[in-house]
Formats: structure tokens, sequence, C-alpha cells
């Protein structure tokens, strides 16, 4: 088991196929959520991800925010088993890749509202209203130099 971060160009086409799987496994069946996950962002995107076996077990994307200098943005946080800490592991491996990688002053999330104490663990913090996005509820949630 491994923790690797491929930008976009960088993935194998295996590494793509597991990651596009697992992201509608989690998100589209077990979620219900009928939603545009292949957005054009992954090409912009840094993919941090934990390979066992040859299988995807824990995966994120982060991408420079559109508009927003200086903030890098994280989202597709998943893990394809539950209850082992894989993703407090995928999320601060993540954050530390992250940082070294791109060097943003601070990071944004869109939480599922029932994860906010999972990213408040990693110092995140709320900073918008509930809202929601494809029949989920949200919240926003920052990191960083700006969000205080």
């Amino acid at each position: 088991m491994r923790i690797t971060a491929k930008y976009f160009d960088e993935l194998t086409t295996r590494e793509l196929y597991e990651i596009l799987r697992l992201r509608e496994a989690v998100f589209v069946i077990e979620q219900t959520c009928i939603y545009e996950d292949i957005d054009g962002m992954d090409y912009e995107s840094l993919h941090v991800f934990r390979e066992e076996g040859g299988k995807i077990t824990a995966y994120l994307r982060a991408f420079r925010k559109p508009d927003e200098e200086g903030v890098v943005q994280i989202g597709r946080v998943l893990t394809a088993i539950r209850g082992e800490g894989l993703g407090g592991e995928i999320l601060h491996e993540g954050i530390r890749i992250i940082e070294e990688k791109m060097r943003p002053e601070r990071m944004y999330l869109e939480a599922q509202t029932y994860a906010i104490g999972f990213y408040e663990r990693e110092g995140f913090r709320v900073c918008s209203d509930e809202f929601d996005e494809d029949g989920i509820m949200h919240v926003g949630m920052v990191k960083g130099t700006f969000a205080e």
C-alpha cells in the first residue's frame, strides 16, 4: 500500500480507470446522486490516491480554484473501505502533498454536512451556510492563512 500523487497527464490509463470507477461507485451509485462527476477539472488536478493490490482504496483531488489566487480546492475525497482510517490517512497525507507541490495560501472544500468533524480534525473550519449540492447538504470549509 502506498500513497501516490500525480497530475492528470502522469496517470496511467489503469490508474485513471480505477479512480473514475471508484468515484462512480461511491458518489453516483452508493449515494444515489446523479451528477456530472467528469467535470473537466481532472485535467488541472493533482490526484492523490492510496493503492493496494492494484486497486485504489482512497482518493482525493486538488486543483487551483478558478478566480481565487492562492487557493487550492480539495474534492472527491473518498475511500473504498470504511472503518479502517483510510479517509483520515488520505486527507492528512493529501494536505501534506498539496502543501509541498502546490504551495497554497489557503485550501477550500465543500463538505457534506455529516463530515464536518472529519475535516475539522485536519484544521478546516466552516465558512458558509449550508447549501444543497445535488440533493445533499454541504458547507464550505477553509484552512490556511485566510481562514481566520
